[in-house]
């Protein structure tokens, strides 16, 4: 079973900037969002033995992992392969300077892997997959994951076959949780944050 989370709300995203590879911090709402998540994986797994937490090594989501470890009382694995989608040139833009610069191809299906200098759709596909692959089988896998928009799209379209289209039309929430279980995805919203 894996649980996967994305990181709670950062000042890129409540300023609509592109992040990628950049940082920024999680607001107040992004550490209450955290705390949040924290509680929902409590109430989810109960015990937390046999459970490894592992996040992304950005920032937002190494902070967002650390609230959630500090619930659930578990260190955190580090790991690079469910880092976001780096979008090179685009990192740090304000997405409606984009879509004002690039009406014919932001916002549009792809769009995420047409930045220069950003990564390709390919590479994504093949670190996401690869670390799908490292993990235990189900009934032994164990594990929650705290990623980002774009990466946590690919874990779970990896996990359930989908096309690139259907990968990357899937809601992003940073208040949820997804239980990747069986062959199936499930969504479990947290209680508000209240900053």
């Amino acid at each position: 079973m894996i649980y996967l989370v994305r990181h709670g709300q950062t000042q890129f995203n409540a300023e609509r900037r592109m992040q990628g590879w950049l940082d920024s911090p999680l607001t107040d709402l992004g550490r209450a969002q955290g705390a949040a998540i924290g509680r929902l994986l409590r109430g989810l797994i109960g015990k937390p033995d046999g459970w490894r937490l592992v996040a992304s090594p950005l920032g937002r989501a190494q902070a967002t992992a650390g609230l959630v470890g500090e619930a659930l009382g578990l260190p955190i694995e580090t790991d690079r392969r469910v880092i976001e989608v780096s979008f090179g040139q685009w990192d740090g833009r304000l997405r409606d300077e984009l879509a004002a610069e690039h009406p014919d191809t932001f916002g549009r299906g792809g769009w995420q892997f047409a930045a220069p200098g950003g990564e390709g759709v390919e590479a994504v596909e093949a670190r996401v997959s690869d670390w799908l692959a490292d993990l235990p089988p189900e009934p032994e896998r164990k594990v929650i994951v705290v990623s980002h928009g774009g990466a946590g799209r690919v874990v779970r379209g990896a996990y359930l076959g989908l096309s690139r289209e259907e990968t990357w039309a899937q809601d992003v929430p940073q208040d949820a949780v997804f239980r990747l279980a069986s062959g199936a995805v499930e969504r479990f919203d947290c209680e508000p944050a209240q900053p």
